[in-house]
């Protein structure tokens, strides 16, 4: 059983001061996430729909809405199938502080933002190649469902997944 999350571990708005550990984090998991230099990392956050950390910036969860201006294969793949979504363009939750319900918690809170902004589907994508059965499983977990796979040019395959949102 999991250990319950501490109240300061709540989802909470990214400050300036979280920058450097959220992208320490982020490029710890650069082959999960993709590696970030800082400016294109700020330019991220500030067009995501929804930008969250939690515990001391152990946490973080980044999704970006369908209108956003994002050159990515990922996003375009997605784009190309759903007329509205909320694509989860990274989840990362330090190694220390896993177990703790935290990736659960920024899912939480996700799926409350984008029901309140009329939103009724999450998508993502999870490496299949090399594989994450970590992230399937999951994401399976949350209700999460394959509709697709792709090749990428890097080398990776990768397996598209969406979730609906119930109102």
């Amino acid at each position: 059983m999991n250990p319950a999350p501490a109240a300061g571990d709540a989802p909470r708005a990214i400050t300036g001061d979280d920058l450097p550990a959220l992208l320490a984090l982020n490029n710890a998991h650069a082959q999960e996430l993709s590696w970030q230099e800082p400016a294109a990392f700020a330019r991220l956050l500030r067009q995501a729909f929804f930008a969250r950390t939690c515990a001391d910036a152990q946490a973080l969860l980044i999704a970006l809405d369908q209108d956003a201006d994002y050159d990515n294969p990922n996003f375009a793949w997605l784009s190309a199938r759903y007329r509205r979504f909320v694509y989860i363009d990274r989840v990362v939750v330090d190694a220390r502080a896993r177990g703790k319900g935290l990736a659960r918690q920024l899912y939480a809170a996700l799926a409350a933002h984008a029901r309140l902004h009329g939103h009724d589907c999450l998508v993502c994508e999870i490496n299949a190649d090399p594989p994450n059965p970590a992230s399937v499983a999951f994401h399976q977990q949350l209700g999460f469902r394959p509709v697709g796979e792709a090749r990428l040019d890097n080398g990776k395959t990768v397996t598209y997944f969406a979730c609906p949102l119930a109102p």
